[in-house]
């Protein structure tokens, strides 16, 4: 089930949930629609798994930046560059499957799946950054999230490490000046 989870995951990173079908990732998959059905309830409940995988591993961009510790600007002067490192195209897949994998989608329910988790990692970095800004933490927050989209947008226009390593820095910089500023 875990080997599934990973494969459907690929498939809606590269292309996002709309352009993969059912059809496709039974095929994919190795199995029957009744069966399909029967593991994930519905293509909506396997996006679900999918994201849920992406979010627990090394996609988790800001937790992993936090495991190296150090105060807010650092945490998100790594955080940036984290994704200006893993944004790229690797294997065909670009960008952030939480940011990109709903993006423009007709289904709300794979719409509402993501934007919870976008939510929860936006409440999260608030959280965080509030520990040394709390009457800024939101907009510092909303800064953060934004740049990380954008990013995340490049790298699947075809922007590759070294510009998004640019820009990671110059938004570092302007973020710790808009922190001091508090």
């Amino acid at each position: 089930m875990d080997e599934a989870v990973e494969t459907a995951m690929k498939l809606f990173h590269a292309r996002g949930y709309d352009a993969v079908g059912v059809a496709e990732l039974g095929a994919e998959l190795g199995i029957k629609p009744p069966s399909f059905y029967a593991a994930f309830g519905s293509k909506a409940g396997l996006f679900e798994r999918a994201l849920q995988r992406y979010a627990a591993g090394e996609a988790n961009i800001f937790a992993r930046a936090r495991e190296g510790g150090g105060g807010v600007a650092e945490v998100i002067g790594r955080t940036l560059l984290l994704a200006a490192r893993l944004y790229p195209e690797r294997n065909g897949v670009a960008g952030c499957l939480v940011l990109d994998g709903a993006r423009n989608s007709a289904d709300p329910e794979a719409c509402a799946l993501a934007e919870a988790l976008k939510k929860a990692a936006v409440s999260e970095l608030r959280d965080f950054i509030a520990g040394e800004a709390p009457d800024r933490a939101g907009e510092l927050a909303d800064f953060v999230v934004i740049a990380m989209k954008g990013m995340s947008a490049a790298a699947r226009d075809g922007a590759d490490e070294a510009a998004l390593t640019v820009f990671a820095e110059m938004a570092a910089n302007a973020f710790r000046r808009e922190l001091a500023a508090v």
